[in-house]
């Protein structure tokens, strides 16, 4: 039924401007009738940052910013849906056109701005399906025009403890200028800081909320080993590895669309991405899980992301190119993969290839 679907949507999507194409997606999933999602294989339940986790393939924020259709990506299949990113006040983003296919690269490039509606109508949204199951994480950001980014990540910390899942700090948006300036050693150190400190404040009145950090696949080396030993020190729950690059590779067709300003995902990031998934395990020596994110468009892409290191994955670009049926394609693969193997869950090889990736050549 989905690849029906996929057949007839995906052509007629691309036919308008990117972001008019995702509106009408979102406005399509509020118009979905509730339906009990299939059940998954077992083999694929993940715990993770004290969370349990029916399938491993989760939706990256940056789809759902405002929190309109958690309950409906969920039916469709994801173990886990991340909204945002938010910011505590409504935020209109950058301006139009910001959102950019490059279809022979599968590829997007995007400069959003954070475009959101802001904390109090997110809540709202939030609240009310707060009885509802499934994993719905909060992907969190600091206004453009903020006095204080880092009181911005401790309020929201505040405001949504009761109904997140777990929170997302995204310092690594290539949008917002200066954003990324709080991945800098003493900076990061003084969030992680305030951050966990709030996050450990509302546990009496909120209960656990895992606080993950979302990082650029962009730094060096040497600000990876700064990154991972604050996130270990300041007791962050896990990393999520990782953004958009700024990068342009060689090999992209698009030439002409590659020159737009912002971030580039989808396939050409699997790369680099999965290599900074390996990075960050050997690092992190099982102090806390990682989320791995970019370019995953298949089981096998799946596959070697977990090989890399990654408990958990996320997609979003892959699915305006192969559509929903993508979902059960990769669980379908995954499962497979663990029969043929004779395992009985993904947790046996995570990180399997870490080592072996970490000594490649430099992905280009």
């Amino acid at each position: 039924m989905m690849r029906a679907f996929d057949t007839f949507s995906l052509p007629l999507l691309r036919l308008f401007d990117p972001e008019d194409a995702h509106r009408m997606a979102i406005s399509g999933l509020r118009l979905l009738p509730p339906m009990r999602s299939r059940a998954d294989d077992p083999k694929l339940a993940v715990r993770a940052f004290g969370l349990n986790f029916r399938n491993p393939i989760g939706l990256a924020a940056g789809f759902d910013k405002s929190a309109e259709v958690p309950d409906a990506l969920l039916r469709l299949g994801f173990g886990f849906v991340e909204i945002g990113s938010v910011t505590p006040r409504p935020q209109g983003g950058n301006p139009r056109p910001r959102l950019f296919r490059l279809e022979r690269d599968e590829a997007v490039i995007n400069r959003m701005g954070f475009n959101n509606d802001g904390a109090e109508v997110v809540l709202r949204r939030l609240a009310g399906r707060a009885q509802q199951p499934g994993i719905v994480g909060v992907n969190l950001g600091a206004n453009k025009d903020s006095p204080d980014r880092t009181e911005d990540y401790v309020q929201l910390i505040e405001t949504f403890a009761p109904v997140a899942s777990y929170f997302t700090i995204n310092v690594s948006s290539p949008n917002t200028p200066g954003l990324r300036n709080l991945q800098q050693a003493e900076t990061l150190d003084d969030l992680l800081a305030r951050v966990t400190d709030a996050r450990d404040r509302v546990r009496q009145s909120a209960g656990d909320t895992p606080v993950l950090l979302k990082i650029a696949p962009d730094l060096s080396l040497g600000e990876l080993d700064d990154v991972v030993h604050i996130a270990r020190s300041r007791r962050v729950d896990g990393m999520i590895v990782g953004n958009t690059t700024l990068a342009r590779p060689e090999t992209l067709r698009e030439s002409v669309r590659a020159k737009e300003q912002g971030g580039l995902s989808g396939r050409p990031l699997f790369r680099l991405s999965t290599r900074m998934v390996a990075e960050t395990y050997v690092r992190a020596e099982g102090a806390f899980p990682l989320i791995g994110v970019g370019g995953i468009d298949g089981g096998g892409a799946a596959l070697t992301k977990i090989r890399a290191g990654a408990s958990l994955i996320q997609l979003y670009s892959a699915l305006i190119y192969k559509g929903l049926s993508l979902i059960d394609s990769i669980k379908s693969d995954l499962v497979a993969t663990l029969l043929r193997t004779g395992r009985d869950s993904l947790s046996e090889i995570v990180g399997a290839d870490a080592a072996a990736i970490t000594a490649e050549d430099w992905p280009v």
